[in-house]
C-alpha cells in the first residue's frame, strides 16, 4: 500500500480561508521527563490559542514506572498533566499492570480519562469494573469530538501463563477499532484514534479502518515533522493522517482541523494540518519503544 507523503497536507483552499477549526494539542512517551521547563512550553502553547476550540491529548506512556513496576505513592507526572489541563491519554504499556490494584495505583493521580478501548477484564466481575474507559465525546466550540484508545497487546489470551493470572487481556487492537469506529462514527463530528501501538501498527490501523479522521500515536518514539498520510485499502480517495511527537518530552505536536465554508459532506471533509514544536532545547534522535 501506498503512504502518502506529508505535501497532501496543504489544501487547495487557503488555511485561513478555512473554517471552523480544532486545535490539538498532543504528547506521547514523556517517561517522567516534562520537567519545568517543557511544563513553561505546554502552558504557553495553551495560551496561545486564545479562546480558540482546542484539546490536549497524550499517547501514553507518561510515567516513570516500566511495565512491572509500581510506584506505591502514585505518579507525579500524572499531578502536572492533570494541572495542566489534559483532556485524556490513552494507557501506555508503563501504564499498564497485570493485577488490579497496581494498576489502579500506577494511574490514580491522573485527574482525566485514561482511554484504552482493547482492554478487557479476565472474568465478568473484573469486566464490571475496568480502571480505563474505552472512548470519550467532547464538545468543543459545537463540535462534537470523539477519542478512543488502543494499547498495544501485553497479555492475550494466547499467552497462556501471564493470561492465568492476570486480571486484564487485551483484543487485538485492529479488530476492536474495526468494530468501534463501525458504531462511533456517526454520532461525531470528529473521529481520532488515540493509540500506543506503534507507527507500524499505526499505518495498519490507517489502511484497514476507514472513518477515522486522525491517528494520535505514541509507542514507537517518531517524530512526525507533519502528518504521515496513509492510503486506506480499497482505493479510497481519502488517505489517513497520522501524528506522533517523539519521545521524553523532545516536542509537542499541534495539529489542526479545517473543513471549507459551507462543506456539509461529513466524514473525509477535514483538512488537517500539523507540526512539531520544541519542549527542550537539545532533540536527540528517536529511541527504541520501551
Amino acid at each position: 500500500m501506498q503512504t502518502v507523503t506529508a505535501a497532501a497536507d496543504t489544501a487547495d483552499v487557503p488555511r485561513s480561508a478555512l473554517a471552523p477549526a480544532l486545535h490539538i494539542l498532543h504528547t506521547n512517551d514523556f517517561h517522567n521527563s516534562l520537567g519545568e521547563a517543557g511544563g513553561k512550553r505546554l502552558r504557553e502553547a495553551i495560551a496561545s490559542l486564545e479562546g480558540a476550540p482546542y484539546l490536549f491529548l497524550d499517547a501514553g506512556d507518561a510515567i516513570k514506572a516500566g511495565n512491572v513496576g509500581v510506584n506505591p505513592f502514585g505518579e507525579p507526572i500524572l499531578d502536572c498533566m492533570s494541572d495542566l489541563g489534559y483532556d485524556a491519554m490513552t494507557l501506555g504499556n508503563r501504564e499498564f499492570h497485570i493485577l488490579r490494584p497496581a494498576l489502579e495505583t500506577k494511574i490514580s493521580h491522573a485527574r482525566f480519562p485514561i482511554l484504552c478501548a482493547n482492554l478487557r477484564g479476565r472474568d465478568p466481575e473484573a469486566a464490571q469494573k475496568l480502571p480505563v474507559v474505552p472512548h470519550i465525546t467532547l464538545d468543543r466550540g459545537g463540535l462534537k469530538v470523539t477519542i478512543f484508545g488502543l494499547t498495544v497487546p501485553m497479555v492475550t489470551e494466547k499467552m497462556k501463563m501471564a493470561a492465568a493470572v492476570s486480571a486484564f487481556l487485551f483484543d487485538d487492537p485492529i479488530e476492536v477499532a474495526r468494530r468501534l469506529v463501525a458504531e462511533l462514527r456517526w454520532g461525531a463530528d470528529v473521529l481520532i484514534a488515540l493509540t500506543h501501538i506503534g507507527i507500524r501498527e499505526d499505518e495498519r490501523l490507517a489502511r484497514s479502518v476507514s472513518g477515522i479522521d486522525l491517528i494520535i500515536g505514541g509507542h514507537s518514539h517518531v517524530s512526525l515533522a507533519s502528518p504521515q498520510w496513509v492510503e486506506r485499502e480499497g482505493g479510497s480517495s481519502r488517505a489517513t493522517p497520522i501524528v506522533q511527537a517523539g519521545w521524553h518530552a523532545r516536542s509537542y505536536g499541534h495539529v489542526t482541523l479545517h473543513r471549507p465554508p459551507g462543506d456539509r459532506t461529513g466524514e473525509g471533509a477535514w483538512q488537517v494540518h500539523g507540526e512539531l514544536h520544541p519542549l527542550q532545547e537539545r532533540v536527540q534522535e528517536r529511541g527504541k519503544p520501551h
